[in-house]
């Protein structure tokens, strides 16, 4: 019996309708940006597993430092204790994050890196007996299925059963470079009218709504505009973090940092579930008290596990390496080569390059999670491509480790799904 038919039996898959999805196709072996199923077959994994596998699967640099944790450290509770990787990871992270960032609070999962974002900034203000009680959020952004993630999210075909359950979040456009005045004027007004204790926002790109990039200009002035009135900014960098933007993160190319930022995905290399929320000082130092009840008592059993922060010391070593800094500038110029090349296509929509995220749209209507779709997904596998459309954008974020060769034979399907769409 195969994996397919053993997987029927018992298992619950994500983002799935089950009376009408396809098996899924299993995975029986990985390295670097390939992948084979159990009858053989190899696939480029072009968005290197949900953006996470940035320096290949099975790395040997990664496997072998959590190897070696393994052997020394497997996992000790983080409430009362600290171990070396934590204590490293923290330190090699405020090399790279932002100047303003000081501390680190782990978690497991992108969603919860988010979740405890939100409950850090309404506890802020709370612990100054200043209760605020409204988000500012981005349309169609995405931050996580957990609630509160899930309140900020703007996407209904994942919160519609549970929007009178959410959070108070109002809800803002994205700036572009022409709306950006209007959208500022937009966001004083909520400032002046509620009490807002937190802007979240994907920075640059919005992942889940289509790869959609906006203005860093016109954020750089939502920021300073929320900082000046004394709104806390959570950067949400899960997707963007750790060089897919072309820089270490995406708040980089900003010139007024976010407070808060929150990570997961590539900061393990897809290895471990892990995730870090940081804070400035002064965000910290709000929960500074002679009061127990002012700490920020919120706690995950897998925190800072020492298997996960070995994955991400050693994932943070290849980021800064010089291997990968040229791969990941040969992939942006093959990028913004083909996007050229796309923009001559009459069947194409924006196409779009940001560091190693290349994105357009076919000029074709279909759900985000239909039949149309769930064809144009089987016509890129079929070809030995993964590829995951968000109804009719089609992106890539590949590892840092792809070929020039793996790259163009991506090219080369998307071309023939072109003649084909």
């Amino acid at each position: 019996m195969n994996l397919q038919s053993r997987d029927k039996k018992h298992i619950w898959h994500p983002l799935t309708q089950h009376q009408t999805a396809a098996l899924p196709i299993g995975i029986v072996k990985a390295k670097d940006a390939l992948f084979w199923d159990e009858e053989g077959n190899e696939y480029i994994d072009g968005i290197a597993s949900w953006y996470t596998a940035m320096y290949g699967h099975c790395n040997d640099h990664i496997i072998a430092a959590m190897s070696e944790q393994m052997r020394q450290l497997d996992f000790i509770m983080f409430s009362g204790f600290t171990h070396e990787p934590a204590v490293r990871l923290s330190e090699m992270l405020m090399k790279i994050l932002p100047d303003n960032q000081e501390k680190v609070f782990f978690n497991d999962n992108g969603s919860t890196a988010v979740e405890a974002a939100i409950k850090m900034a309404i506890q802020y203000y709370h612990n100054q007996g200043d209760k605020r009680d409204t988000l500012i959020a981005f349309e169609e952004g995405f931050h996580g299925d957990t609630f509160g993630a899930m309140s900020a999210s703007g996407i209904s075909s994942y919160n519609g059963p549970f929007e009178e359950f959410l959070l108070n979040v109002i809800r803002i456009p994205v700036p572009q470079v022409d709306t950006a005045q209007e959208v500022l004027e937009e966001l004083t007004q909520i400032l002046e009218t509620q009490k807002c204790a937190a802007f979240i926002f994907e920075p640059l790109v919005q992942g889940a709504a289509g790869m959609k990039f906006h203005s860093s200009a016109g954020l750089d002035m939502l920021i300073d505009k929320c900082q000046t009135e004394g709104v806390l900014c959570i950067a949400d960098e899960i997707m963007t973090g750790f060089g897919k933007t072309g820089r270490n993160f995406a708040s980089d190319i900003l010139e007024n940092k976010p407070d808060i930022i929150c990570l997961s995905k590539a900061l393990t290399a897809g290895m471990f579930p892990l995730s870090i929320t940081s804070c400035s000082r002064a965000v910290f130092d709000g929960f500074l008290s002679e009061k127990v009840s002012n700490a920020f008592f919120h706690a995950h059993t897998f925190s800072a596990h020492p298997l996960g922060c070995a994955a991400a010391i050693a994932g943070i070593e290849l980021l800064l390496s010089e291997e990968i800094q040229e791969n990941i500038s040969m992939i942006h110029q093959m990028h913004s080569n083909f996007a050229s090349q796309l923009a001559l296509n009459r069947k194409v929509i924006d196409a779009r390059v940001q560091g190693v995220i290349l994105a357009f749209e076919l000029e074709i209507k279909m759900d985000r999670y239909g039949e149309l779709r769930d064809k144009l997904y089987r016509f890129f596998m079929d070809r030995g491509i993964a590829i995951r459309p968000l109804g009719n954008t089609i992106y890539i974020v590949p590892p840092y480790v792809i070929t020039k060769k793996q790259l163009e034979r991506m090219y080369e399907v998307i071309e023939l799904a072109l003649e084909a769409f």
